[in-house]
C-alpha cells in the first residue's frame, strides 16, 4: 500500500485497531499471559500507526488532514467524517502513547476476570481516539459517550474500596452535563441540516443560519457546561478525586492523561471554533473560575494525606492553566494551553503509574504510611523525583514551557490573570516537593518499607518511555509547537476580525 492510500484510511485504522484487537481477545483462551501479551501488542500496533499522523502532516497548513467523509445514515444526514490538524494529531498519539504503557502496569495489578479488563482498555482507547477524530458531530457524541461506559466499568469492577459509588458518580456527572451539548447539537441540525462541524461552522460565520443570534449564548453554554464538568472546572470537579483514588491504575492514567482533555479540546474545536463571539463574552468570567480552579486545586492538593487524591487535585490545578490559555485568546496562550495538555499526560499520568507501583507493594497511598523510601528503592525514588519536577514545571522538561506559555498569553489578556495564575506554579512546587520529602526523606517508620523491592524490569519499561518524553518535549517543543501553531492562527482567526470590527465601530 503506497503513502497516499494509507492516508486516505489512516485514521480508520488509527481509530479502530484497538477496538478489532479487543474482539480478537475474545477468542483468546483464558491464560492470562496470553491475553496481557496480545493486548500489548495491539496497543503498541496502534502507537506505531498512529505516529503516521506527525511524521506525514504538512506542518504549515492549518486545515484538516488525512480527512475522510462518507455518507453514514441517509436520513438524518449523518457523515463518517474524520479529519485531524496539528491539536488533534498529538492528542491521539498521546492516547496511543500511555495505552502500551496502561497494559503494562496493569500486569501483576489485575488478578479477576483479565481478558475483560483489557478489552475494555481497549475499547477505552478507540472511543477517546475517536473523539478526537471525528469532524461529524453526531459521530463526535457517539465517541463521547462512548468513553463513558468502558471508564465507569473499569472504576467499579477494577476499582478500590468506594469504586462503585465513584463511578456512578463519574457516570452521572459527565452524562447528564452532555445531554446539554446533545440538545445544542439537535438545534444546530435542525437549522441547518447537517451535523459536520466545517459545514455547521461556514453557515455560522456566513450569517445563515436563522435565530442564531438569539440562541448562540444557549448554545455556547450548551457545549461549555459539557466540556467544563469533563475538564473538570471548578466548581463542577467533585466526581473527580473520588474516581482518580477508586480506580485501577491504569484507568487513573487514562482518566488524567487523557480523558480529561476532551473537555479542554472540545472547549478549543467547539466552543471558539463555532462560536467566537459568545466566546468573548463569556471569557471574563471563565478564565475567573480557571484561577479560582488553578489556585483552589494546588490548596486542596497542598492538605490532603492522600498520594493518589494529591494527584488528582493537581490535575484540577493543572487543567485550569489550560482553560486560562484558551480563553486568553492569545497565540501564547493557545499553544501554551495545548502544549499543557500534552505534558499534563505525559507527566500526570506517570505520577499515577508510580502511586500506583506503590500501592502493589504496600496497599495504601496513605502519605503518612511512608518515609524514607530512597532507601530500599533508589531507583523508583529517582523516577518519582524526575517526574515530580516535570509536573512542577522546571526548565528543560515537558511542565514548563506550556505553563510559561499560557502565563504570557494570560498576561496579555490581563496582567492580573497572569500573576494570580502564576501562584499556581509555586503552590504546585509546594505541594508535590512536600510530598516527595515525606514519602522519600527521613526515617523508615515501618519496618515492611524496609525491604520494599526496587523497580522490576517491567516497571521500568513503563516508565522510562514516559520519562525520556518529559525530557524530550521539554528539550525540543518546536517538534510539537510547530505543528500546533498554524491551528491556532486559524483557531484565532474570527477573534482577530472581532477586534478589528470592535475598533471600527
Amino acid at each position: 500500500m503506497n503513502s497516499e492510500s494509507l492516508s486516505r484510511i489512516i485514521l480508520t485504522l488509527v481509530t479502530f485497531i484497538p477496538l478489532a484487537g479487543s474482539l480478537l481477545l475474545l477468542l483468546i483462551p483464558r491464560r492470562d499471559r496470553d491475553i496481557k501479551v496480545f493486548a500489548l501488542v495491539i496497543s503498541l500496533l496502534s502507537f506505531v500507526t498512529s505516529l503516521h499522523l506527525p511524521v506525514h502532516l504538512h506542518r504549515n497548513l492549518a486545515g484538516f488532514q488525512f480527512e475522510i467523509d462518507k455518507l453514514w445514515i441517509t436520513s438524518p444526514n449523518i457523515h463518517y467524517h474524520m479529519g485531524v490538524d496539528g491539536v488533534s494529531v498529538w492528542l491521539i498519539v498521546l492516547t496511543t502513547f500511555l495505552t502500551p504503557l496502561c497494559v503494562l502496569i496493569s500486569w501483576t495489578s489485575i488478578h479477576e476476570r483479565v481478558k475483560e479488563f483489557f478489552i475494555l482498555l481497549l475499547i477505552l482507547e478507540t472511543a477517546l481516539i475517536g473523539v478526537f477524530t471525528s469532524l461529524d458531530l453526531f459521530l463526535f457524541y457517539f465517541f463521547w459517550e462512548a468513553t463513558l461506559i468502558p471508564m465507569a466499568l473499569l472504576i467499579g469492577m477494577y476499582g478500590h474500596g468506594r469504586r462503585v459509588y465513584a463511578a456512578v458518580k463519574f457516570f452521572l456527572y459527565t452524562m447528564v452535563a452532555s445531554v446539554f451539548m446533545l440538545a445544542a447539537i439537535l438545534w444546530l441540525y435542525a437549522k441547518t441540516g447537517s451535523f459536520d462541524f466545517v459545514t455547521i461552522q461556514n453557515a455560522i460565520r456566513s450569517g445563515s443560519v436563522e435565530n442564531f443570534a438569539a440562541a448562540a449564548q444557549w448554545l455556547f453554554l450548551g457545549f461549555f457546561v459539557a466540556f467544563a464538568v469533563k475538564v473538570p472546572l471548578f466548581p463542577l470537579h467533585t466526581w473527580l478525586p473520588d474516581a482518580h483514588v477508586e480506580a485501577p491504575t491504569a484507568g487513573s492514567v487514562l482518566l488524567a492523561g487523557v480523558l480529561l482533555k476532551m473537555g479542554t479540546y472540545g472547549m478549543l474545536r467547539f466552543n471558539l471554533g463555532l462560536f467566537p463571539e459568545q466566546s468573548r463574552h463569556n471569557a471574563p468570567w471563565i478564565m475567573v473560575l480557571a484561577l479560582i480552579g488553578i489556585i483552589y486545586g494546588a490548596l486542596v492538593s497542598l492538605v490532603q494525606p492522600n498520594m493518589k487524591k494529591l494527584i488528582a487535585y493537581s490535575s484540577v490545578s493543572h487543567l485550569g492553566f489550560v482553560v486560562l490559555g484558551i480563553f486568553s485568546f492569545t497565540n501564547a496562550g493557545l499553544n501554551g494551553a495545548v502544549f499543557v495538555m500534552l505534558a499534563h499526560g505525559v507527566a500526570t499520568g506517570a505520577l499515577f503509574m508510580l502511586a500506583g507501583i506503590l500501592y502493589e507493594r504496600r496497599h495504601t497511598y496513605e502519605i503518612s504510611d511512608f518515609g524514607g523510601l530512597a532507601t530500599p528503592m533508589p531507583l523508583y525514588a529517582a523516577f518519582f523525583l524526575f517526574i515530580v519536577l516535570a509536573s512542577v514545571g522546571l526548565p528543560l522538561l515537558n511542565g514548563f514551557i506550556g505553563e510559561f506559555l499560557v502565563l504570557s498569553g494570560a498576561f496579555q489578556a490581563r496582567p492580573i490573570y497572569g500573576i494570580l495564575g502564576a501562584t499556581g506554579v509555586i503552590w504546585s512546587a509546594g505541594y508535590l516537593l512536600w510530598m516527595y520529602q515525606r514519602v522519600f526523606f527521613g526515617k523508615v517508620k515501618h519496618e515492611v518499607n524496609k525491604i520494599l523491592p526496587d523497580l522490576n524490569v517491567r516497571e521500568k519499561a513503563a516508565l522510562w518511555p514516559a520519562a525520556a518524553m518529559a525530557l524530550l518535549m521539554g528539550v525540543a517543543p518546536i517538534l510539537w509547537l510547530s505543528s500546533i501553531d498554524p491551528a491556532v492562527q486559524s483557531a484565532l482567526a474570527p477573534f482577530a476580525q472581532l477586534a478589528a470590527k470592535v475598533v471600527g465601530q
